[in-house]
């Protein structure tokens, strides 16, 4: 385009297509002539025979319907510089009717227009609008709605209340093809003239794996994003979209992530949990913020596609819509489940198959004056028994024949009985598809298998045809496919999810692998960038093809992407879609290969999403251990190894988790061993062998592995082993066995470093696990003040982080209570946090404190089963850590009901194991107890001969309630 040459645009107003095709045009021309080099901006003439002209538009009246140059007028430049700032597309009022919501348009009531006899309705068009498709903005203005009239009125109501603040939430569900989103579609229509946002996310069964796909997809479009857009162009469409709307510059961040965009997430510090969750509350924010703007319209279809974190982020929606001027429609097929609960605010809408007399209705609007005889009319209505969509295509493929006499002989010769509607459907899609030609056909048979949505320009490089254009646009004429966008940055959607598996079934099952493949590789070849974001897609794809050991590596690619991304449920379907491949191919290494990584793959996300204890985690780390023994792949074995051994020790079974630190320790022990796992195998044993009740071997290996131990090489390991920081650990268990072993005033300071090392390396569940365990350490030491201190310490990090207290915070606050000598409120909480169930662990010290707590309120029926239940557990268990306290404990219980004998025997037994398992500590309890005891029948002699060497063996913590009540008894006995 030169100096002062403007194209002239021209397209007869015979189609609504021709009327968007004539508004892209204009948009495009004033945005290539808003670009150009010249000190003045042009104005531009578009067809006025469309309806279409520009504000200002002053170059040579009368020129309404020249071609070419227009600026061959004297004195072009002071033209020029008059319509510098008069540079608006305008449309005529019919123009406007046929667009639809295609774009933004601004209404400036009646004006005089050059190429016009009267004054005409004229609007501005702003920009191209956000709907996602022509179904959206043309088809709800096209055909009359037919039977739905108490339906739209629901949906109506529920408009207007939300309108006022007082959010609503529809649930739309039907069958395939019977009309929600044409309801929808009329609604928004309706509420068109009216200032709202409106919102429409789109879930896809190719995508329902993916993560937030709908939300994502959403948030690309209005956007705005184009492919060809740089990163950090990307990056400035996404802070502009979302600056009004965002809560903080964090959450942009979050969403920037999300969409794989520049961020600086990492400098947050959040875990992974937290991250997660400040991310769906970003979201929730977002559309906080439009609400406060304007009330919004959100439309999420087809949710029966609808990933997990997509129905977790609709339900925190859900939760908030009560309260904001939104209403929220929520449509999908009647198999799907809604899991949202009951609301006041939420109502079910379910929409059901046309009466006949509806469904001729329906024809009869679909064929306007081109008129069908009646018995044409009803073999439609009996052929799709009331589903709209198949009285639509029956009725376009019986239009669109040939010879209109032959109309009832094509319907009755069509191989379908009134109930096989789907084969209706296809029969007629071919029927039509046939019309259209070979090449239409032939590329909406590509598109199918590319999906419900494809773009231009993925279509393009598969199809490889120069008549593609020609055969889109005749697709789109019939209404089969809808296109948003222009030419290479256009995509298109099948009208509806059955019209696309009609299409796709058209094709013979060579031919459809040999698509897929072909669909592979252009996307590896030349959409690596959407490979990366969505490596499922791909997958998919070579699945498809029959590729099956590519795409059983590709689904470990999406698996693991899923997984970074906190998205475990995904993470779970993608490892499990790669896994059922692998049962087709030959028993060989590499084979065995892929297997391990994707049963190690599947353990963790298991781990996050069951459990430790799930035997889901017991079953994909068995296997994995299995192959890599089979190969003798040691890092690899370890892996597995290391993943059983977590299932054991979460399942409290010390007996079995104890052997396989052992084994953990044994793969690493040659002299080329990676010493990052040779420190994670003296942490699996240092935490077997202290819950085991062997705090010396504890103590040794803790020792070690702070020796062994650096933050910054060994800071990946802290989510991949134990979801912790090994070095913290070291510090903090050897605190908790430096306790048993008699050293209490060390323990605290090996539990004080612990939590400063935590805070050093920033890693909130490694600080959440240094602070609980610190709490329990203030239990043995009796130090109730200072449990609550390090419990509210705990808290405040599992509240920011969105986690759990590492220990049972019940137990600990409970232990506090009962030191303070709030023994009610201490049976309460005691047993809130010791339901029935497994025994081991903190509960283990739970049993004990409650069994103390109810022998001063004298339940003792209560206390000796609680004892004796907890007794059963961990000798069932192997975990020795407590088990002196407990027996001490049961002897405690005994001794109050007067049964002397039996309770001396328990104590004794307390004695006896404490001293074997050199538990100091419990040792001194247990000593305390049985010299008062011996005391109190007159035994003082042996009772000081009992205590004194216990006592005499510490060399700190004199200050301890423990050595203080033990110096004290001494004293009494008349020696120390």
């Amino acid at each position: 385009m030169g100096d002062g040459v403007l194209t002239y645009f021209g397209y007869p107003q015979a189609h609504e297509d021709d009327a968007e095709r004539a508004v892209r045009a204009g948009l495009a021309v004033i945005e290539a002539v808003a670009r150009l080099e010249l000190p003045e901006r042009l104005a531009v003439r578009i067809g006025v025979a469309t309806g279409l002209v520009v504000v200002g538009e002053l170059i040579g009246e009368g020129t309404a319907h020249e071609r070419g140059v227009v600026g061959e007028t004297p004195n072009l430049a002071a033209r020029l510089q008059a319509l510098a700032e008069l540079n608006s597309l305008v449309i005529a009022d019919a123009t406007r009717r046929q667009t639809g919501a295609l774009f933004e348009v601004e209404d400036l009531g009646t004006q005089r227009l050059a190429g016009f006899a009267d004054p005409q309705h004229a609007w501005r068009v702003v920009a191209e609008s956000g709907v996602v498709n022509r179904f959206e903005a043309l088809r709800s203005g096209t055909t009359p709605l037919v039977g739905r009239e108490e339906e739209l009125d629901q949906l109506l109501a529920a408009w207007q209340r939300a309108k006022t603040g007082e959010g609503r939430v529809v649930l739309v569900s039907g069958e395939p093809g019977i009309g929600k989103s044409r309801l929808v579609a009329e609604l928004a229509q309706r509420v068109e003239p009216e200032p709202h946002i409106r919102l429409r996310h789109f879930c896809s069964p190719y995508h329902q794996d993916s993560a937030l796909h709908p939300f994502i997809s959403q948030l690309e479009r209005a956007g705005d994003f184009a492919r060809d857009d740089a990163a950090e162009e990307k990056r400035a469409k996404l802070t502009a979209l979302l600056g009004p709307a965002a809560a903080s510059a964090d959450e942009i961040e979050l969403i920037a992530e999300l969409l794989s965009l520049p961020n600086s997430v990492a400098a947050l510090n959040l875990t992974p949990q937290r991250k997660r969750q400040r991310l769906l509350e970003a979201l929730v924010h977002q559309l906080e913020g439009l609400a406060r703007d304007r009330p919004v319209l959100m439309v999420f279809e087809d949710a029966h596609w609808s990933d997990a974190s997509s129905r977790e982020l609709l339900g925190l929606i859900i939760d908030r819509v009560k309260d904001l001027p939104i209403a929220l429609l929520v449509t999908f097929r009647p198999e799907f489940a809604p899991p949202w609960g009951d609301r006041r605010y939420l109502s079910a809408l379910t929409l059901d198959r046309l009466s006949g007399s509806e469904g001729a209705t329906l024809v009869e609007n679909l064929a306007g004056n081109r008129a069908l005889s009646r018995d044409v009319i009803g073999e439609i209505v009996e052929r799709t028994d009331g589903v709209p969509l198949f009285v639509e295509e029956l009725t376009k493929a019986v239009l669109e024949s040939a010879d209109p006499g032959d109309r009832l002989a094509i319907l009755t010769a069509s191989p379908t009985p009134s109930l096989a509607i789907p084969a209706t459907l296809h029969a007629s899609l071919i029927s039509r598809l046939d019309r259209l030609g070979t090449a239409a056909k032939e590329v909406a048979q590509i598109g199918a298998v590319l999906g419900r949505e494809f773009s231009y320009e993925l279509i393009h490089h598969v199809a490889r045809r120069p008549d593609l254009e020609t055969a889109l646009a005749q697709l789109t004429d019939a209404g089969l496919l809808f296109r948003r966008g222009l030419r290479l940055a256009s995509s298109y959607l099948f009208k509806h999810a059955l019209v696309q598996g009609a299409a796709y079934g058209t094709l013979l099952r060579r031919r459809r692998q040999q698509l897929h493949g072909r669909i592979a590789a252009v996307l590896e070849q030349e959409f690596a960038d959407l490979v990366e974001r969505q490596p499922e897609l791909l997958a998919h794809h070579l699945t498809e093809a029959g590729d099956t050991k590519r795409a059983a590596a590709q689904w470990l690619k999406a698996g693991q992407y899923a997984a970074e991304h906190s998205a475990h449920i995904e993470a779970i379907a993608h490892l499990e879609r790669g896994l059922a491949l692998l049962q087709s191919l030959p028993d060989t290494a590499e084979r065995d290969s892929l297997e391990i990584d994707l049963q190690l793959a599947l353990g963790m996300s298991s781990i996050r999403t069951k459990g430790m204890i799930a035997p889901a985690v017991r079953e994909a780390y068995g296997r994995a251990s299995e192959l890599a023994e089979k190969h003798r792949d040691q890092r690899r074995l370890f892996q597995a190894i290391y993943g059983i051994y977590q299932h054991n020790v979460g399942s409290g079974r010390i007996f079995a988790a104890r052997p396989l630190a052992e084994r953990l320790l044994a793969v690493t022990a040659h002299d080329d061993a990676d010493p990052g796992l040779r420190l994670q195998a003296h942490h699996a044993l240092w935490t077997a062998l202290v819950i085991g009740g062997e705090p010396a071997g504890c103590l040794e290996h803790c020792e070690i592995g702070r020796r062994r131990y650096d933050p910054e090489r060994y800071q990946s390991h802290r989510d991949l082993y134990g979801g912790h920081d090994a070095g913290m650990c070291a510090w903090t268990l050897a605190g908790q066995a430096e306790w048993l072993l008699g050293h209490p005033d060390t323990a605290l300071t090996s539990s004080t470093s612990g939590i400063a090392l935590a805070e050093r390396i920033s890693h909130p569940p490694s600080l959440n696990m240094a602070l609980s365990y610190a709490a329990q350490l203030h239990i043995y030491r009796r130090e109730p003040e200072l449990i609550l201190d390090r419990l509210t310490a705990a808290e405040a990090v599992a509240v920011e982080q969105r986690l759990s207290v590492f220990l049972n915070p019940q137990i600990l606050r409970g232990a506090a209570l009962l030191l303070l000598g709030q023994t009610k409120e201490a049976i309460a909480l005691l047993r809130a946090g010791l339901p029935p169930g497994r025994t081991g662990g903190i509960r283990s010290l739970g049993f004990a404190l409650l069994t103390t707590a109810l022998t001063e309120t004298g339940e003792y029926p209560e206390a000796m089963t609680l004892i004796s239940e907890a007794l059963q557990g961990v000798g069932a268990t192997g975990e020795g850590f407590w088990t002196p306290e407990l027996h001490r404990s049961r002897g405690l219980v005994l001794l109050a009901q007067n049964k002397l004998a039996e309770g001396e025997a328990a104590i004794r037994q307390s004695l006896e194991l404490s001293h074997k398992q050199q538990e100091k500590s419990w040792e001194l309890r247990a000593a305390t107890s049985l010299a008062r005891l011996w005391g109190e029948q007159g035994r003082r002699a042996e009772a000081r001969e009992l205590l004194a060497p216990v006592y005499s063996w510490f060399s700190e913590g004199f200050d301890t309630p423990d050595l203080n009540e033990a110096k004290a008894l001494l004293d009494e006995l008349g020696g120390a």
